[in-house]
Parts: C-alpha cells; sequence; structure tokens
C-alpha cells in the first residue's frame, strides 16, 4: 500500500501490527517512509478475503470444514486482541477484512479502527460511531460506547454469514429479508433441525454435520444477543466452536455409482 496519507487511520494500523505478532494476524513486513510517501508492505495472502469466497460467482464454494476452520481461526484472532496485555477493540470486524492464505488460514487484516479498551474501572471506550452497516453492535450505534462485546456481536454476523452464505444487508431481498440478522432469526432460534436446514447454504448441499450446525447457529445468536452482557468472551467462542470440527453426524456423503464388470 503505497499512500500520501499518514493520519490516523494507517498510524494507528502500524503502531499496533508493529507490537502484535500472532498466527490470526496479517502481517506488516515493511514499513517505507519517504518524504511525505509512505509504504506498508504486508504478507501476501493469496486467496484474497472471505467476502470474494462467499459471494463472487465463479469461486469454488466453501466446504463446511473450511468455514468452521475460518470462523475459529477469526476467532482466535479477535480473543488474542481482547486478551492481550492491553485490550484492544477490533471496531470492524467483517467479511472483507477477514484474509485466507493459499492453506485457507484465516487472518485478521486491516486495523485502522482499531481502539485501546477501556482503563482501569472503565466500563467501555466513547468514540464517535464507525464501522460498516448491518455488522455494528446496537448499543454502540446508540450510544457509541465501543467494548469487547460490540466485536462479539460483529462476530455473530460473520458466523451467520458462513452458515448461510446471504449478505449481511441485501437490498435487492424483499424488505424483511434485507437483514440477515432479523432474516434468520426465526429458522437460529428454532429447535427443529429441518427449520435450521432451510437457512443453511444450498451450496453445501447436504455435506454438513446438523449437530455442528444447530451449536454453530446457537453461538451466533448468544454472540448477537441484544444485552452485551449475555454475549460471551471470545475465548469461550472459541472453546465452543473448536469441538463442531470433530462432528460427522447425518453428513451425506455424496453417491457415487460403480457399474458392475461385464461377464466375458
Amino acid at each position: 500500500m503505497w499512500t500520501h496519507d499518514f493520519g490516523g487511520v494507517m498510524q494507528a494500523e502500524v503502531v499496533l501490527l508493529g507490537q502484535l505478532r500472532h498466527p490470526h494476524l496479517v502481517k506488516l513486513i515493511v514499513y517505507c517512509c519517504e518524504d511525505e510517501h509512505r509504504l506498508l508492505v504486508y504478507e501476501f495472502m493469496a486467496r484474497g478475503s472471505l467476502e470474494k469466497h462467499l459471494y463472487k460467482r465463479y469461486t469454488t464454494s466453501l466446504s463446511w470444514s473450511t468455514r468452521l476452520k475460518i470462523a475459529i481461526e477469526a476467532a482466535k484472532g479477535l480473543a488474542f486482541l481482547h486478551d492481550a496485555a492491553k485490550t484492544i477493540i477490533y471496531r470492524d470486524f467483517k467479511t472483507s477484512n477477514i484474509l485466507l492464505d493459499s492453506d485457507y488460514q484465516a487472518k485478521l487484516s486491516d486495523f485502522g479502527l482499531a481502539k485501546d479498551g477501556p482503563d482501569g474501572d472503565e466500563t467501555h471506550v466513547s468514540t464517535r460511531v464507525m464501522g460498516t452497516q448491518g455488522y455494528a453492535a446496537p448499543e454502540y450505534i446508540m450510544t457509541g460506547h465501543l467494548t469487547t462485546k460490540s466485536d462479539v456481536y460483529s462476530f455473530g454476523v460473520v458466523l451467520l454469514e458462513l452458515l448461510t452464505r446471504r449478505k449481511v444487508v441485501d437490498k435487492n431481498r424483499p424488505t424483511r429479508e434485507q437483514s440477515l440478522v432479523e432474516w434468520a432469526r426465526p429458522y437460529f432460534l428454532h429447535d427443529s433441525p429441518r427449520r435450521l436446514d432451510r437457512a443453511i447454504d444450498r451450496n453445501l448441499d447436504g455435506q454438513y454435520s446438523a449437530l455442528a450446525a444447530q451449536k454453530a447457529a446457537a453461538m451466533a445468536y448468544r454472540c448477537l444477543s441484544i444485552s452485551p452482557k449475555s454475549r460471551p468472551q471470545m475465548s469461550a467462542v472459541v472453546e465452543a466452536l473448536e469441538p463442531l470440527l470433530a462432528m460427522d453426524d447425518g453428513v451425506v456423503e455424496p453417491f457415487v455409482y460403480t457399474a458392475p464388470p461385464e461377464n466375458k
């Protein structure tokens, strides 16, 4: 990235990535300064953004295990930021900021909006509302009060996207279906696996664990709770999602017909 501008957004990213290293944060390789120009060089993420893989045409549909793996790795990145010696609130967690390397390992990128967490006995950081429509927590939008639970809400939205492959806001759909969170709520809060199945991305073609999908959906809506206090910590999200990778109940294996040998 070569730019004339070195305002607060880019400065925040250089400072943060210069201090932190984690397998699920994109690496800042080089920072160069020449007169008014600044050059930032990041590690190459061969497969681009999660957003591209979910919504762009002519891209191969992500498998169930890959989607879960991406969710877990992104959650680990957030948990690392939240549990750092000085808490960091990411503030812009979304599919376009989750990058994938050649092995589909997920890493968080674009830390320009990241903020230090509250100090001492403070419960939140008050700041101007920024971010992307559909991902921001409702209390942050209404009050400007930012906490780690704001990131947890955004994670819940992305988890819904991974499960459904529907955009967080889609103006091309009927009014009642434009908001992913509101559209998915009746499906994901229902006990019936068959009802949940109607919301799961059809491109998965049944190649997923019904029990794992139910548990992932339940976690998504814990993250999306209206009350920030009811949302889990990201470390708890990681612990809840990791066992789902081993679940293979109900996975429908593709049917392959092998013709019997001809009698000679």
